[in-house]
């Protein structure tokens, strides 16, 4: 996994500081307070994913504008817009590491500078002057809001299914990724058999990222992961791995589950304890597995392009979402 990061990293090195700098210059003309907070969700240690994979995509299709590392800051502020609103909704505590803004602000500026970024990401859409990219970017911020609100009135449902749980991170997750792949090839004018290529990569890794991204809250390594230790559970968030113990389990031991998932103040025995449960009826395999699955099937969206470092590298990407810390 190390060589694996090492490689994608020397291959974007360059991508990844056009990217960031992009991000400052286009905070840096607002309002201080706008900046300061960004800021502190922007660059605290983010992977700039979703930026790169449209950089990428753009890349893997020919496109020669100049204005790709731009363009891409559309989805990490998408995605920080989403955080900052996520972790007060969540009620959170820490985000990659960090104190959450709102507890180092507040409620209201942090909301508010989630709408702002939110408003940036379409403003720069609007820049690309291709109706379909701005098409694009509103079924995203619709789509990830209605994930959002489906997430929260489903909140420590334990009755909650797999297919509830896939449409819930479709919306989420899923949408962005696909959206920053298939804006790539919309910038570099693509044919719209590649834009589907493309935009099916980054759905099916998105799914893979989401699930990964949900084991790892079964790891009991709170500064690895940047937050709590159980956090999405103790925010009433049921993840598959959770969801296909629970469906596999007897009776007695479902009603332990229940009785674990149910308290937001489960002691850390108490994890451990699920995990058990988790492990015993197969919820980490499973997970992993379906995981799996769904890299292969990424990978499998770019056999048609030529062989390219662009095209090895999206391939590494795919890889790596699943193997970074499982």
């Amino acid at each position: 996994m190390r060589d694996l990061k090492s490689k994608i990293l020397s291959a974007v090195r360059d991508d990844l500081e056009e990217i960031d700098g992009a991000l400052a210059e286009h905070l840096a003309p607002h309002f201080d307070l706008a900046r300061d907070v960004a800021g502190h969700i922007l660059f605290s240690g983010g992977k700039r994913l979703r930026p790169l994979l449209m950089v990428l995509s753009a890349r893997l299709c020919g496109y020669a504008g100049g204005k790709a590392a731009t363009f891409s800051i559309i989805f990490e502020y998408l995605h920080a817009a989403t955080l900052l609103h996520d972790d007060l909704v969540d009620e959170a505590g820490l985000r990659r590491g960090k104190p959450v803004a709102n507890s180092v602000w507040d409620n209201a500026t942090a909301v508010l500078t989630g709408d702002f970024l939110l408003a940036r990401s379409l403003s720069i859409a609007a820049d690309t002057e291709n109706i379909a990219v701005i098409r694009t970017i509103a079924r995203i911020t619709e789509m990830m809001s209605q994930g959002e609100i489906q997430q929260l009135n489903r909140k420590g449902d334990t009755a909650l299914t797999e297919e509830d749980y896939m449409e819930v991170i479709k919306c989420k997750t899923a949408v962005l990724f696909q959206g920053a792949c298939l804006t790539g090839a919309l910038v570099a004018d693509r044919n719209a058999q590649d834009q589907q290529f493309l935009s099916d990569y980054g759905y099916n890794l998105g799914l893979a990222f989401q699930m990964a991204d949900d084991l790892l809250d079964y790891t009991l390594d709170s500064e690895a992961l940047g937050k709590s230790v159980g956090a999405d559970l103790r925010e009433g968030k049921l993840t598959l791995p959770v969801i296909h113990a629970l469906g596999n389990t007897g009776s007695k031991d479902r009603r332990k589950m229940e009785e674990i998932i149910q308290n937001p103040d489960f002691s850390i025995a108490d994890f451990k304890t699920l995990i058990k449960f988790m492990k015993t009826y197969d919820g980490i395999r499973y997970t992993r597995k379906t995981a799996e699955r769904y890299v292969e099937k990424a990978k499998s969206c770019l056999a048609d392009f030529k062989s390219s470092d662009t095209k090895e590298t999206l391939c590494n990407i795919a890889d790596y979402a699943l193997a970074r810390k499982l």
